[in-house]
C-alpha cells in the first residue's frame, strides 16, 4: 500500500487500525513506533500514514504547522478509501485522534480509537473539542492518561460523552502516557496497557471473544 507504514499483526490479526500521528510529531516518532510494535503483539495490524504538512516538512527539512481542518480531514479520507474503507478502524495520537473522531461523522467506519484525546487546549479547559462527537456514526474508544494537560481525568469524567464512547485510563499517565518517576511506571508498559485494551476493544467490536 503506497504511502503506509505497516506494521504486521503477530500471529492471528484481531483487526486493522489507520493510525493518524499528531501535531507536532510523524507517523515514525518514538512514541508511534513503541505503539505501532505494541499494537501488533496484540494481533492489531497497523497502518500508518502523514498528513500533508507533514510529507512536506519530511521533504523540505522545514517546520511547517499542521494543515488546516478539511485539508487533514481530505487525506484521512484518502487514506481511508485506500486502506478499504469500511474493513479497518481508524484513530489516531492527539490532533490524529481528533481529526479521525471527526471523519467518523461524515463516513462509516468500524469504529475509532484516540491515544490523548485534546479535549481542550492546555490551560484553557473552556476550549472544549466535544460538540462533534454525539454525531459519530462508530463506536469511540478513548486511552487517556490521568494526568493529561489536554484532558485530566477529573476534567473528562465531567463531561457528558456518547455512550458509545469507552474510555480507558492511564495511571498517572501525562499525553505520552508518561507517568511520573516516583511510580515506578514505565512509558512502554502504559503503551501496552493501551494497547491490550485497544485490542479487546476491538475483539468485541468484530464480534470475537
Amino acid at each position: 500500500m503506497t504511502g503506509f507504514l505497516i506494521d504486521e499483526a503477530a500471529g492471528k490479526t484481531r483487526a486493522t487500525l489507520l493510525l493518524a500521528h499528531g501535531a507536532g510529531a510523524p507517523m515514525d516518532s518514538d512514541f508511534m513506533n513503541m505503539l505501532a510494535a505494541a499494537l501488533a503483539r496484540q494481533g492489531v495490524r497497523v497502518l500508518r500514514f502523514e498528513f500533508p504538512y507533514m510529507v512536506e516538512r519530511r521533504r523540505s527539512g522545514t517546520k511547517k504547522p499542521p494543515d488546516r481542518t478539511p485539508v487533514l480531514l481530505q487525506a484521512f479520507a484518502a487514506a481511508l478509501d485506500q486502506a478499504g474503507a469500511e474493513s479497518v478502524f481508524i484513530g489516531g495520537k492527539s490532533m490524529g485522534g481528533r481529526m479521525a473522531t471527526m471523519l467518523a461523522v461524515e463516513r462509516r467506519c468500524r469504529g475509532v480509537v484516540c491515544f490523548g484525546y485534546p479535549f481542550h487546549p492546555p490551560g484553557k479547559p473552556e476550549k472544549t473539542r466535544l460538540d462533534h462527537l454525539p454525531a459519530m456514526q462508530a463506536p469511540l474508544l478513548i486511552c487517556q492518561g490521568e494526568r493529561d494537560p489536554f484532558g485530566r481525568r477529573e476534567e473528562v469524567l465531567g463531561y457528558n460523552l456518547p455512550a458509545a464512547c469507552t474510555l480507558h485510563w492511564i495511571e498517572q499517565g501525562d499525553h505520552d502516557f508518561r507517568a511520573p518517576v516516583r511510580t515506578g511506571l514505565l512509558q512502554n508498559q502504559q503503551i501496552k496497557s493501551a494497547a491490550l485494551a485497544t485490542s479487546k476493544w476491538f475483539s468485541h467490536h468484530n464480534g470475537q471473544q
